[in-house]
């Protein structure tokens, strides 16, 4: 379907009956062109929902139907500000398995494989979507949660399953606890990790240190409660996020203006969800950093990002005039040999921002010096860096929380 008809498909089910996009929306009529859409149709932030939930609590007006229709409930994590909560008609759940089962076919998996779940089943939409997609597609499942690290090592080793979904954070954790039990993870045949939550899959050195530990394929994966599964690795260049086919109308502009970016240069992600009719989002700034690209031999509508999600707009520091992203520090980390955990602290209460570094040392005796090198090299300044013993930083069943700005 293009994206202008399934655009004009999504305002014809949603605004006669949502609140929320019929107040933002509802004199909009059918729209003749991309460009008209573009230009007519206003973005949607999340602070905007935030105020809209905040005003018709606890669930939002951003609801199409009744609300006894709905039957599935999820919240964000919540790391910058109060979780938003998201509620799922059966026909809209259906549509999120449906594009998790493209990730997981992208990923290689098939009727009859198994994968394994290390998470705690919480109020978030990737574990549950992740999950219940596998099983609907013949995948057995194997979930994970409210064991220790050990324990679901042992049930790795005992069940062999052929793929893991987990952080990267998580997986080389595991792959740490492995080496302490003597059980190397390279050795239990999985074929496959596939990484969400945070940076790394789309990171040449994290995922090199990922295949290295587990000697598996790394699949990296990314989507939000709001917009459900996005996107997965393209399946001829692990360096390239693509997104899911006529699941999203996806544009990609300058973090500040609005304004689109060309390929190849860094902007935030814009979604539209195309098949989420009962709470939809439309023009939705994601707040992710992507680097957008055509992928080679298919159409200008089939959007890739190269380097995957690069970090998130408010994430971004401008340090001594350069711009330091989340997922560039890690690059820089991972290419070094012997760090566990790491934390970056972004100290601006002075003229200029500072920026440092806490890492856990497993192995060696010139990791601090090592890693200082390495980033003045990439960064052309001073970055300094403290070693702390192993298992002297927090590790992360989900999503890390590595970067500290203090501000007074």
């Amino acid at each position: 379907m293009m994206p202008l008809s399934a655009i004009n498909d999504l305002f014809e089910a949603i605004l006669p009956a949502n609140a929320f996009y019929g107040a933002k929306l509802g004199s909009l009529g059918v729209v003749q062109s991309m460009e008209e859409f573009r230009d007519r149709v206003p973005f949607t932030t999340k602070d905007e929902l935030a105020a809209d939930h905040e005003a018709h609590s606890p669930y939002g007006s951003n609801l199409t139907y009744p609300l006894e229709r709905y039957t599935r409930f999820h919240q964000t994590s919540g790391t910058r500000g109060n979780p938003l909560v998201w509620l799922d008609d059966p026909e809209g759940w259906n549509w999120v398995l449906k594009s998790w089962q493209w990730v997981w076919r992208q990923a290689g998996a098939a009727p009859g494989d198994s994968g394994f779940f290390p998470f705690s089943f919480g109020p978030f939409i990737g574990f549950w979507s992740a999950f219940e997609a596998a099983t609907e597609m013949g995948i057995r499942a194997i979930p994970g949660g409210g064991l220790s690290s050990e324990n679901r090592l042992r049930m790795i080793e005992r069940h062999r399953p052929d793929f893991i979904a987990c952080t990267p954070t998580y997986a080389l954790h595991l792959a740490n606890v492995g080496k302490e039990m003597a059980l190397p993870v390279g050795e239990l045949g999985v074929k496959a990790l596939v990484v969400c939550g945070e940076p790394g899959g789309s990171i040449p050195e994290v995922r090199r240190r990922l295949q290295g530990e587990w000697n598996a394929r790394v699949v990296d994966h990314h989507g939000m409660t709001e917009t459900g599964p996005v996107t997965v690795s393209d399946p001829e260049n692990p360096e390239v996020l693509r997104i899911s086919p006529n699941a999203y109308h996806a544009e990609v502009v300058e973090a500040g203006s609005g304004i689109p970016v060309a390929a190849g240069e860094i902007g935030e992600l814009v979604l539209t969800t195309l098949g989420r009719y009962g709470s939809p989002l439309v023009r939705y700034r994601t707040g992710d950093l992507v680097r957008p690209v055509n992928i080679e031999g298919e159409g200008p509508a089939t959007v890739g990002f190269h380097g995957g999600i690069i970090g998130r707009a408010d994430d971004m520091v401008v340090v001594r005039g350069v711009n330091l992203y989340p997922s560039a520090i890690e690059a820089v980390v991972r290419a070094v040999d012997g760090i566990g955990e790491y934390r970056v602290e972004v100290d601006e209460r002075g003229a200029l921002p500072e920026v440092s570094l806490t890492i856990e040392v497993l192995e060696g005796d010139l990791v601090e010096s090592e890693l200082e090198a390495h980033l003045r090299a990439v960064f052309s300044m001073r970055i300094p860096v403290r070693a702390v013993g192993s298992g002297e930083l927090p590790s992360h069943e989900v999503k890390a929380k590595r970067w500290k700005v203090i501000r007074q």
